[in-house]
């Protein structure tokens, strides 16, 4: 392979507006149940292991209907738009 060769990651758009819909609904069940909804999901995102997420309000069952590629995305996006 040319070292000169970058590979592009392309992701198909998920709904942001879904996204952030589910994220703020999963934030809300950890936090309700004691958890550190921030350190959950991280942990989530990393490992891909639904046992970070509650099931507490179907919290598991939604943050796996997002595409974990999409959703990282999403964040660096966000987060590198608004510093």
């Amino acid at each position: 392979m040319d070292a000169e060769f970058t590979r592009k990651f392309q992701v198909v758009q998920e709904s942001n507006n879904e996204m952030k819909d589910i994220l703020t609904s999963v934030y809300k069940s950890l936090s309700e149940k004691g958890y550190n909804p921030i350190n959950q999901i991280v942990g989530y995102i990393l490992s891909e292991d639904p046992t970070y997420i509650t099931n507490y309000n179907n919290a598991r069952t939604l943050i796996r209907k997002l595409d974990r590629d999409e959703l990282l995305q999403e964040l660096v996006r966000q987060y590198l738009t608004s510093h």
